[in-house]
């Protein structure tokens, strides 16, 4: 079953997001870490983009391969517009059927010294429509912002972009993570108002370690509910409180979210299989 089929079929569609490791000698430890992922029961796990070889890290190919050929759970490979052309797309999406992972999804990706702007791809749906053409066997996947995106000028105007993602061949919206409920519930009824049809799964980042308030939730552009402060105020010198009170923020999020009829769930689980195998016993009895 593809995962498209799977939102076609199955009342909540729960998945997981990895990133590949920096060093290649850690690809053993990532290992662990999938298999131990593997006993939630995913129905698909993404891997993030990297490029690996001269880049450095282990490449989004090579993680995915094991993902989908040796733990045969499918696979969802992300692919960037930054820093890649046609022809290194090309050549990606060439490594990726050769291994079976024929799901993509398509991404800007975020604008840092490291990595030009794309001479071919302005946006993710040009990106879209180019894999669409090479690989009309693919399935690709597209981002969307339940608070809308950073650069966009409103959330219409984003919503706009995603029917044009849509047109271009995309199959399924993942979010980006937020933290308040409501903001995704406005955005899905301005987006099925709007004439996107697509499903849609809700991404969760648990905040569990103090350094993920600096760096996820500082550099995030979602906005933050009065009782999500409050846990991190009373919390955030306390390690393993937090770690606690973090666990049972996401798992009262997600449980809201299926309760509510999201199309999927999407669990930013940061590579710590601990962490998801707590969420996931909080959520299962909903899946």
């Amino acid at each position: 079953m593809t995962i498209t089929e799977m939102f076609q079929t199955k009342r909540c569609v729960f998945s997981i997001e990895c990133f590949p490791p920096k060093q290649t000698t850690q690809m053993d430890k990532m290992k662990t870490t999938l298999t131990a992922m593997q006993k939630l029961n995913p129905d698909f796990i993404s891997v993030t983009f990297g490029a690996g070889g001269s880049a450095g890290g282990v490449s989004t190919v090579d993680v995915a391969d094991f993902i989908q050929n040796e733990l045969h759970i499918p696979a969802l490979a992300h692919l960037i517009c930054m820093g890649n052309d046609e022809a290194s797309a090309a050549a990606v999406l060439n490594r990726l059927d050769a291994i079976g992972v024929r799901d993509v999804l398509a991404l800007r990706g975020d604008r840092t010294p490291a990595r030009p702007e794309s001479p071919d791809f302005a946006h993710a749906s040009d990106l879209t429509h180019f894999i669409k053409y090479k690989k009309p066997h693919f399935s690709v996947h597209g981002a969307c912002y339940p608070e809308g995106h950073p650069e966009s000028e409103t959330l219409r105007k984003d919503v706009e972009n995603l029917c044009i993602k849509q047109r271009a061949g995309a199959e399924h919206l993942l979010t980006q993570l937020f933290f308040d409920n409501t903001c995704f519930y406005r955005f899905l009824n301005l987006a099925r108002r709007a004439g996107v049809t697509l499903p849609i799964s809700a991404g969760v980042m648990p905040i569990v370690k103090r350094n993920q308030i600096e760096r996820t939730v500082a550099l995030s552009s979602a906005s933050l509910p009065s009782e999500f402060t409050r846990m991190i105020s009373r919390w955030q010198d306390d390690p393993a409180a937090l770690y606690d009170a973090g666990i049972d923020y996401a798992v009262r999020q997600l449980r809201d979210l299926i309760e509510g009829g999201a199309d999927g769930v999407h669990l930013y689980a940061m590579n710590d299989a601990a962490v998801a195998e707590k969420i996931y016993d909080g959520i299962k009895d909903l899946l």
